[in-house]
């Protein structure tokens, strides 16, 4: 009866295995750097959530993160509205550019790129390169005559020329990210669903469209911060403090002089401003990791 032995693994000479105390100081360091970051990157957020208890005097010359004193006089501020427009005309102005642009681009840009994705014709591949060319343009290159066309059309101080591209496809980003993630779907679905009669119309909408949730989810998430928070384009087409979203409803806490009249004010509505855009990604973010976690393949 043989008996069979083990032997220990032979570490090359010169090499020492972490010890513990070693290995648990590494640890403590990674974990305080990370905290560190994450303090940096927090402390704006902090600073306008104390900012906004404080009276606009001791937002400036005050060094303390949070008021001894709490006031809630700038929320209640908000309620009396700003030139005569209410606060939430503002919010209702951004939600429907924000909404609009979230559908726009997800019709549009899935659309386009189930054709380029999964429909071979002539010309695809140029087309392709020339809409990712289309990145490298500068917003500020296209302004010009872009506003000069909508004044033709007699179009400015209206939310079209703010959500036309939505609906033409333009944003090649969402376009490019939504064929990268169909590219990796399998053919066969394509081919069952034309021995069952399905077109590509049907194609599109019944099988490839569910499949492609995190990629969709994704392009709305992105879609509705940019739109939210943009601030160029609502500036240079609307003219009338009541279509103004709330990146210009901030704008009007300035004065003559361009320097902010009530700072308590401007800071309560920045911090309101923030809750829809938190609300939106934590509402869809759940089906987000969830459509990462299967590939947005179903067995």
């Amino acid at each position: 009866m043989s008996a069979t032995t083990t032997k220990a693994p032979v570490r090359a000479a010169g090499t020492r295995t972490p010890g513990p105390g070693r290995r648990r100081a590494g640890s403590l360091a990674w974990h305080l750097g990370a905290l560190l970051i994450l303090a940096v990157i927090l402390y704006p957020v902090v600073w306008v959530i104390g900012a906004s208890f404080k009276p606009s005097k001791d937002i400036i010359n005050s060094l303390t993160l949070f008021p001894s004193h709490p006031i809630l006089s700038n929320f209640k501020g908000l309620a009396d509205g700003i030139a005569d427009v209410g606060i939430w005309t503002f919010f209702q102005n951004s939600l429907l550019y924000a909404g609009g642009a979230v559908v726009g681009v997800l019709v549009s840009c899935s659309l386009t790129a189930y054709a380029f994705a999964r429909i071979k014709f002539a010309g695809r591949n140029l087309l392709f390169s020339l809409m990712i060319g289309t990145l490298l343009l500068p917003y500020h290159v296209l302004l010009i005559p872009q506003y000069v066309m909508f004044q033709k059309l007699e179009l400015v101080n209206t939310y079209v020329p703010l959500l036309i591209g939505k609906y033409l496809a333009t944003e090649a980003f969402f376009v490019f990210l939504m064929v990268q993630f169909m590219r990796n779907l399998p053919r066969e679905l394509d081919e069952a669903a034309r021995l069952d009669g399905c077109g590509h119309l049907r194609t599109y909408w019944s099988i490839v469209l569910p499949l492609c949730r995190p990629a969709l989810i994704t392009s709305a998430i992105f879609t509705f911060i940019n739109a939210w928070n943009d601030f160029m384009g609502p500036l240079i087409y609307l003219n009338e403090p009541g279509k103004y979203t709330v990146s210009l409803g901030l704008m009007m806490f300035r004065d003559s002089d361009g320097v902010a009249a009530n700072y308590g004010g401007m800071i309560a509505m920045s911090l309101v401003a923030l809750l829809p855009v938190l609300l939106f990604f934590l509402a869809f973010q759940r089906y987000l990791i969830d459509g990462m976690a299967t590939s947005g393949l179903k067995g």
